[in-house]
């Protein structure tokens, strides 16, 4: 008589891979698009920036002509702006990147009861109440925690599973257990 393999196992996915360091800044790009805070903060540099365009061109077009201090002020904001939105998560990402590096490689199973990621010095087991929801990028699927910040994040590379298709195995078991972004 043969058994029947359990549910769980069957439908289990797993990955193997090696962390990199886009997949660290690609999680923190996604995150900030997917929660609230972190749309609030992308919300408010880009309204700074606009301000600050805003007053440069009225700045340059006055009628007693540029003010140089004026000038000066509006293209360093400008530039601020800028530098936050777009190096933030790059230096947040190498953080993070640092601190996984070093394990060497990672393995994942995703299945009805949660994710379990194992690595050469390090283990954890997520049930899904712990990341209820989660987003998807073209690399990567990034679970994240119910609070609104996001804190609690997991991400699991694309590249890491067996089979191209495994990404419609995947997508559907979390689709089934958390809600999607």
């Amino acid at each position: 008589m043969t058994e029947a393999a359990p549910e769980t196992a069957r439908d289990a996915v797993e990955l193997t891979y090696v962390p990199v360091l886009a997949d660290a800044v690609g999680a923190i790009r996604a995150r900030a698009k997917a929660t609230p805070s972190g749309r609030l903060q992308n919300g408010v540099l880009l309204g700074c920036a606009l301000l600050m365009a805003g007053a440069l061109a009225l700045n340059l077009t006055s009628p007693k002509g540029p003010s140089t201090g004026g000038t000066a002020f509006c293209v360093a904001a400008l530039v601020l702006a800028a530098g936050l939105y777009f190096l933030v998560p790059g230096l947040q990402g190498q953080q993070v990147h640092r601190m996984f590096a070093t394990q060497g490689e990672f393995r994942a199973v995703v299945d009805a009861d949660g994710l379990r990621q194992s690595s050469r010095d390090w283990g954890m087991t997520f049930r899904w109440p712990m990341l209820p929801r989660y987003t998807e990028t073209d690399e990567l699927f990034v679970l994240l925690s119910g609070d609104k910040h996001g804190v609690g994040i997991a991400v699991l590379p694309k590249r890491g599973l067996a089979d191209p298709a495994d990404a419609d195995r995947l997508r559907a078991l979390l689709d089934q257990h958390i809600t999607r972004l």
